[in-house]
């Protein structure tokens, strides 16, 4: 949650007025109040949202996902015609001492990305390590960039 900070006229024209917009609507008002509505089920969560980072080789796609305490077992990747699914869940721990909750991520989260034309799922790797996801689909030979060689000739 941001800090309210009170500035001057000055201090305003500095501002990112856009920036300040969108934090504020993925501020939810009422997480912080959590304990208080613990016995309320509108107040439950049951899906969390990890991060991804997406980037772009010379030889493949790399898609990686911060997805601590999820088993093998919970991830399912799939894919229908250019568009990539990735879906897993992680089960929330079981206290046995008298802990004060403020917040828990768990429950199932779903992200779907559209892949270029012709990226080669056939053969794509994956892999879980130390709660990462890695996911390396490659791309068609055609599509990886090539060197022209530049010759000279003599003329004459």
């Amino acid at each position: 949650m941001a800090d309210i900070v009170k500035s001057d006229q000055r201090q305003l024209a500095k501002a990112r007025p856009l920036r300040k917009i969108r934090d504020l609507f993925r501020w939810p008002p009422f997480r912080e109040m959590a304990p208080i509505f613990q016995g309320f089920p509108v107040f439950a969560r049951d899906e969390w949202n990890p991060s991804f980072d997406v980037t772009e080789g010379n030889d493949a796609y790399l898609f990686k996902a911060d997805v601590p305490g999820v088993k093998k077992e919970d991830l399912e990747i799939s894919t229908t015609g250019n568009r990539l699914q990735i879906s897993g869940k992680r089960e929330a721990e079981k206290d046995t001492k008298s802990n004060t909750v403020y917040t828990r991520e768990f429950g199932s989260f779903v992200r779907s990305f559209m892949l270029p034309e012709g990226a080669d799922l056939e053969h794509a790797r994956s892999e879980l390590k130390d709660g990462v996801l890695t996911l390396a689909i490659p791309k068609p030979p055609a599509a990886q960039p090539k060197t022209i060689p530049i010759s000279t000739t003599a003329t004459s």
